[in-house]
């Protein structure tokens, strides 16, 4: 098998290593002539513009910011042959999926979304979702996710729309919360003495604002945009925040139990089901 790697980011750079490792040929391709450098004097691996890349690949694996996604699906779209599989990496699905199904019309297009980073050691125990939307993909999908879970990945099949629902709470909320957190943790003066003398619930806290904030600022504009549904938790998450912020203010303890303890009891039959 020889796969096309379009894009030499920091998933791309990830999976041609994935798939070199797992006996596969690759060919990657960017528009960034450094970055192609790179990774040829990294894996010691072929390299090409898009569509010389498509032209001599069983498989196509897009792995371009989303913003630049339709413009690489519009350069490849004519090369595809029959036989071919397109897949892109996209954290969110609808969009990426109905562009694939605009441009492609020969070969089968797969939306996937491997739900780790680029620092993740192996595709051990990480989870990978893909979301076919037709019989033909339903197979594509069916056989990657054996052969996926071959190599020990946890693979979930759902629609696209599905996929974005979730990744609204998954990814959007998550999101949301580290970096309000961290802009409210650095507003402290006494940030670094916090560190010193913190306990577990502090340092939770703290690891989920360092790791968003950390992270490539674009993707993360870019999903909070993007993903349907991240405005509806979001302003939930903020109702919900005013409401506890209220039995704060007005030192009501009793209430404040009460709710902790609803909450609590809510999570265990949730746990339980």
């Amino acid at each position: 098998m020889k796969v096309a790697i379009i894009g030499a980011g920091k998933m791309g750079r990830w999976f041609t290593n994935f798939f070199l490792d797992q006996g596969a040929s690759a060919i990657v391709s960017s528009r960034t002539k450094e970055k192609l450098r790179k990774i040829k004097d990294e894996f010691d691996v072929e390299v090409a513009d898009n569509i010389t890349a498509v032209k001599s690949a069983d498989r196509v694996l897009i792995c371009v910011p989303i913003e630049n996604f339709e413009d690489a699906v519009k350069e490849i779209h004519s090369y595809v042959k029959p036989n071919q599989v397109i897949m892109d990496i996209c954290s969110i699905k609808e969009f990426p999926v109905d562009i694939m199904h605009k441009y492609i019309t020969k070969g089968t297009t797969l939306g996937t979304h491997p739900m780790f980073g680029p620092d993740a050691k192996s595709i051990r125990n990480q989870n990978f979702i893909l979301t076919p939307t037709n019989t033909k993909e339903r197979q594509s999908a069916d056989d990657f996710k054996a052969w996926l879970e071959k190599r020990k990945a946890r693979v979930s099949i759902m629609s696209p729309r599905k996929h974005d629902e979730l990744m609204s709470t998954i990814l959007g909320l998550s999101h949301f919360v580290g970096i309000v957190a961290c802009d409210t943790l650095l507003s402290r003066l006494d940030f670094a003495e916090m560190k010193k003398v913190a306990g577990p619930s502090y340092k939770l806290l703290s690891t989920l604002a360092k790791r968003v904030a950390s992270q490539d600022p674009n993707f993360y504009a870019s999903l909070q945009v993007n993903l349907p549904k991240v405005e509806e938790i979001e302003g939930l998450f903020y109702q919900k925040a005013g409401e506890w912020l209220n039995l704060v203010r007005r030192k009501d303890k009793e209430m404040l139990a009460d709710k902790m303890k609803s909450v609590k009891m809510k999570l265990e039959s949730k746990v339980s089901a």
